[in-house]
C-alpha cells in the first residue's frame, strides 16, 4: 500500500491549524480547481469524530464521488479520515499536528490502495501517487497561507 507523507511548517498555533484542516468550507475553497464540493453528510463547518462527508469532484476529467468518515479524533493533535466509498480500494489519511516553538508542524500521512490489482499498482507508479502528492501539497500551501494570514491578523 503506497504512503505519501508531507510535512508543512506553519507559523500559527496548533488549534488554528487543526480546526482549519478539518473545516469543510475551507477544504472546498482549497481544492477549487477540481470543483470539489461537499454534497452529503457534513457539508459545512468543522467535521467531528464519527461524522462523514460525500465529496463530488472532477479528477482526470471524470466527475467522481468519494465518501470519507472521521474514524479517530484527538483535538488538537490528530484526526483520521478514511474512505467509506469511492474510486480507491481504500485510503486512510492521518492528520498529525505538533507544536514547535509556537509554530505548528502539520504532518499528512496518506495511505491508499488502488483497485484492479496489478493494473492498479501500475497506475500508482505511473501517475496516481504523484497526482495525490501534488493535490496534498496544493491544499497544504493554501492552508499555510490562509492560517498564517489569519494568525498574523490576530496577533497585530
Amino acid at each position: 500500500m503506497p504512503t505519501i507523507e508531507i510535512n508543512t511548517l506553519i507559523k500559527a498555533d496548533l488549534k488554528t491549524c487543526f480546526d482549519l484542516s478539518r473545516n469543510i468550507d475551507f477544504h472546498q475553497e482549497s481544492l477549487e480547481h477540481s470543483k470539489e464540493k461537499a454534497i452529503a453528510g457534513k457539508t459545512r463547518g468543522l467535521i467531528e469524530l464519527g461524522e462523514w462527508v460525500t465529496w463530488e469532484a472532477k479528477h482526470f476529467g471524470i466527475k467522481q464521488k468519494l465518501t470519507s468518515k472521521i474514524t479517530e479524533f484527538e483535538s488538537p493533535n490528530y484526526f483520521v479520515d478514511e474512505m467509506v466509498s469511492g474510486a480507491f480500494k481504500s485510503f486512510k489519511h492521518e492528520h498529525i499536528f505538533q507544536s514547535i516553538d509556537g509554530d505548528t508542524l502539520m504532518i499528512d500521512k496518506f495511505h491508499f490502495e488502488s483497485p484492479f490489482g496489478v493494473l492498479g499498482k501500475l497506475v500508482n507508479t505511473l501517475f496516481l501517487k504523484r497526482y495525490m502528492t501534488n493535490l496534498l501539497i496544493t491544499r497544504n500551501k493554501f492552508l499555510k497561507i490562509k492560517t498564517e494570514d489569519a494568525f498574523k491578523d490576530r496577533t497585530l
